[in-house]
């Protein structure tokens, strides 16, 4: 019995059993599926990260003071100073309060990232407005209630109007709009687009937290990023005795820590969704196993007519391979239909990867062959004349 012999035999005895062949496939099908669904929401969430950080360019230098009561001796003034004083290699400055919060326009609501911070984080962020003004820095001396909006919080708040000049609700307060952000990405949730931006009083005074731990530093040039590092870090060290006070990172390290999260990331998700190929393959061993004690008389008629232990060996590793093989194909269709629904749902952008497809169909063979050796031997060994007796 040659190879293609056994490949049919195989193929036909699949189809003569299609329900108990595709709950067979069932574990491959999930595992698979998983597998590149798990990995591309990480590698999508990933993308919508470092695209945004991308967007604010290499000369980006973001300081985090850390630490209980940490922030004490550093004020804004401070920095405004130091930044002055530093002005060849430091283009502008500019404080962070985030917060999420829910933003109200009478009956609909709608959560998002309310960032309070002074003039100059345009020049850092890289996005003007597309109406009306940008926060002052005298909105923050009068402690002014006002709110420049995304993109998407007027489409979803104000869907065919004018929002200038209306007013939102943060908490128990009342703002006015009195500007729009320029639309950076489609008006995409978690975005730039994504976001109010209010003075920076304004927003300790929402948050409930006068504490300022975040600043963002823009130097003059890439050219002189490390310079402007190395100045700043001496600047906070001055200030607290101790580096492991703050954090200052730019752009570029920021993108290298990511990416190193995002690989462990990967590999823990895929691992986990691996599992379920683990237990796919038991399953097929089983349902294998339970053929391999069906087919006994079968094997026995097999063996009578010259059929070597090889063959029926070939026969059953075939099988298994069959399986897993269909099992990987259609694990990998549901897979790149979950990305694509991801992708349209607009949680992260779809990001289809052919090595971890390839990756994930392979150990899926894999598996058939591993998990499929055990009964097939099993069926090689039978002896002829009991399995013809078997009944």
């Amino acid at each position: 019995m040659g190879i293609w012999q056994a490949f049919r035999m195989a193929v036909k005895c699949i189809f003569s059993n299609k329900v108990r062949s595709f709950l067979t496939m069932l574990g491959v099908i999930i595992g698979v599926a998983a597998v590149i669904t798990a990995v591309a929401f990480a590698q999508g969430s990933t993308k919508q990260i470092t695209d945004n950080i991308s967007q604010l360019g290499t000369e980006l230098i973001q300081v985090t003071v850390v630490g209980r009561n940490s922030n004490r001796d550093l004020t804004w003034e401070s920095i405004i100073e130091f930044a002055d004083e530093n002005s060849d290699v430091i283009l502008a400055a500019a404080p962070q309060v985030t917060s999420s919060m829910t933003v109200k326009v009478g009956t609909e609501s709608l959560s998002t990232t309310v960032r309070g911070t002074t003039y100059d984080y345009t020049l850092i962020s890289n996005q003007g407005v597309s109406e009306g003004r940008y926060i002052l820095d005298i909105d923050s001396d009068l402690r002014q209630k006002v709110a420049v909006i995304g993109s998407r919080i007027k489409n979803k708040l104000f869907p065919g109007e004018d929002a200038l000049g209306k007013t939102i609700r943060m908490g128990n307060q009342l703002y006015k709009v009195v500007g729009v952000l320029e639309e950076l990405e489609d008006g995409e949730e978690s975005t730039e687009d994504d976001q109010v931006i209010v003075p920076l009083v304004t927003a300790q005074r929402l948050v409930r937290n006068s504490s300022i731990r975040n600043y963002v530093f823009l130097a003059t040039s890439a050219d002189v990023v490390d310079e402007a590092k190395k100045r700043i870090t001496e600047f906070l060290t001055g200030i607290y005795g101790d580096e492991n006070m703050f954090r200052v990172m730019n752009s570029a390290q920021m993108l290298e820590t990511l990416n190193s999260v995002t690989q462990t990331m990967m590999i823990v998700l895929g691992g986990i969704a691996a599992i379920s190929l683990l237990v796919g393959g038991i399953g097929i061993m089983n349902i294998m196993l339970v053929s391999v004690t069906e087919r006994t008389k079968e094997i026995g008629i097999y063996k009578a007519i010259g059929a070597k232990r090889r063959n029926i060996l070939a026969q059953f590793l075939i099988e298994a391979l069959l399986v897993t093989g269909i099992g990987g194909i259609i694990g990998l269709a549901v897979g790149c239909v979950a990305i694509w629904g991801i992708g349209k749902a607009g949680l992260v952008p779809p990001v289809y990867s052919p090595a971890w497809m390839f990756l994930s169909f392979s150990i899926s063979l894999v598996v058939g062959v591993i998990f499929g050796i055990f009964p097939a031997n099993k069926a090689a060994k039978l002896n002829p004349i009991i399995a013809l007796r078997h009944e």
